[in-house]
């Protein structure tokens, strides 16, 4: 596996990736609807562009070898720096591809790129009905330390942070 910063070529895979992260992770949380409408929301192309291209934004890609398909994108992770913060916005990494450890190195990555950029800390955000990404960021050792909101399809939900 190669993590390398994500570039223009890699916004349909970024997609992708959500697409189906979402369709197995939010089926009880988010109705299909609303999980297309999030999709489209974080994840419009436009704004995809605008993120690779915006000096606070940290948005790596983990690829794997394919054998017949060359290297494909099996996860990102999304990250803002915000004054002395750092922000992972989001993690996901494609289902077929979770027990390899891609998750923990992609956090492990985008923490460190923002605090190269500046970060005294670095948070975590996850929707607090995400069990499975709850139990990921407890298990790298994070404490759940605030609750926000977000928008998705223009209804509200938890988000849980997590600080390292």
């Amino acid at each position: 596996m190669r993590v390398r910063a994500a570039d223009e070529s890699d916004v349909d895979a970024i997609r992708d990736v959500v697409e189906a992260s979402w369709e197995i992770d939010y089926p009880a949380i988010l109705s299909r609807e609303r999980a297309d409408e999030g999709v489209d929301e974080w994840y419009a192309p436009d704004g995809l562009h605008e993120a690779v291209d915006d000096g606070r934004t940290v948005l790596l890609v983990a690829e794997r070898e394919e054998s017949s398909q060359g290297r494909s994108v099996v996860g990102f992770v999304h990250g803002l720096l915000d004054g002395d913060v750092g922000h992972v916005l989001r993690i996901y990494v494609h289902p077929e591809h979770r027990e390899a450890e891609v998750g923990t190195t992609l956090f492990e990555e985008g923490r460190e790129a923002l605090v190269d950029r500046g970060a005294e800390r670095v948070r975590a955000m996850v929707l607090a009905e995400n069990t499975p990404g709850n139990e990921f960021y407890r298990s790298l050792g994070l404490e759940r330390v605030d609750e926000g909101e977000t928008t998705i399809g223009g209804e509200s939900y938890t988000e849980n942070v997590y600080e390292a």
